[in-house]
């Protein structure tokens, strides 16, 4: 199993997208923070803007299943990268894109793919130093409030993901 730290805005949205592309090929995602210093970071702390934290999935798959490219392929696909500010209405910091690196091989890749992005190009890559789990509220919320997800997905300027609902 390989694991691999995204921040895409918003991660209850870039979860539930991540799981309901890749079914049976990805084991988990996790929704957490990552990038800043406090290692009991909160939802309230990260969504305030007063840590250096990123709302960042934690995608855990099986690379005989799924590759990186893949992964890769679907975060693009996903999120507004010529948005510096954060994702769709979800401004701030924590909103922010970043690839988070655990060895050359990732760091290469995601170095690679930003400088293959047309540019404007806001992701950054930067090294993995740990990962804060969210509150357990968090965790699969698309499952566990479908309508909630919805709405925050049209709330969010989202819509081109709104297949999520009927997944």
């Amino acid at each position: 199993m390989k694991e691999a730290y995204f921040a895409g805005g918003c991660f209850w949205c870039i979860s539930d997208y991540i799981l309901s592309k890749c079914k049976n090929k990805v084991i988990d995602v996790i929704c957490g923070y990552s990038g800043g210093e406090e290692k009991d970071a909160t939802y309230e702390l990260v969504k305030s803007q007063k840590s250096k934290h990123r709302e960042t999935i934690k995608i855990i798959y099986d690379e005989t299943k799924i590759s990186l490219h893949e992964l890769l392929d679907l975060y693009i696909e996903y999120v507004d990268i010529t948005d510096k500010d954060g994702q769709y209405i979800d401004k701030g910091y924590s909103y922010t894109l970043a690839l988070y690196y655990q060895n050359d091989y990732e760091r290469n890749t995601y170095e690679k793919l930003v400088k293959s992005l047309p540019s404007p190009c806001y992701i950054k890559v930067e090294s993995f130093a740990f990962f804060v789990k969210a509150e357990e509220y968090h965790q699969h919320f698309g499952n566990k409030n479908p309508e909630k997800l919805y709405n925050e997905l049209i709330q969010s300027k989202r819509q081109c993901h709104l297949n999520l609902k009927n997944k």
